[in-house]
């Protein structure tokens, strides 16, 4: 299964004619943020969960693009499709695990900062599935997906 999700890593938003060439023009930022990313893949969060994570992300910030790349990651690596379907309302659905919805929630509450700042039940909804370590990884990851879907969403690369 980490083989299917990394396989999204080696897909990166340089495809084709995005509305300005930012692979290249800003191609040490670039290559730091997917340098970034391949550690957040590698790191205590299981990757089938960071996937998870990033693709309601990408639903949220309503990056066509991402919602692309993890979709196909998360059906390759066997993910049942109706967890997928369901995933914008994993707050009612059975397919998702305690673990999983607090990723979840967790994702949510940094991703919608203009709304509010993460409340401390959404933090201590973390700790029974969670170590420092892990909650660590998983915000990481959050920041990565939320810096990658403002690519995404606002300089249009090509779907691949």
């Amino acid at each position: 299964m980490k083989a299917a999700i990394g396989a999204a890593m080696e897909c990166p938003m340089s495809a084709a004619f995005p509305r300005v060439p930012y692979t290249r023009l800003a191609s040490d930022a670039f290559q730091s943020l997917l340098a970034t990313s391949r550690i957040v893949h590698d790191s205590s969060v299981e990757p089938a969960l960071m996937e998870l994570v990033f693709m309601r992300v990408s639903q949220l910030n309503r990056c066509g693009y991402c919602m692309d790349i993890h979709g196909t990651a998360l059906r390759k690596a066997g993910i049942e499709p109706r967890k997928l379907d369901t995933l914008p309302a994993w707050h009612e659905s059975r397919f998702f695990d305690a673990r999983e919805r607090a990723a979840l929630g967790w994702a949510e509450a940094l991703t919608r900062l203009t709304e509010a700042a993460p409340s401390e039940a959404d933090y201590e909804a973390l700790t029974p599935h969670f170590n420092e370590k892990g909650i660590s990884d998983l915000s990481m990851g959050i920041a990565i997906i939320n810096a990658w879907n403002r690519l995404g969403a606002g300089l249009l690369p090509p779907m691949p």
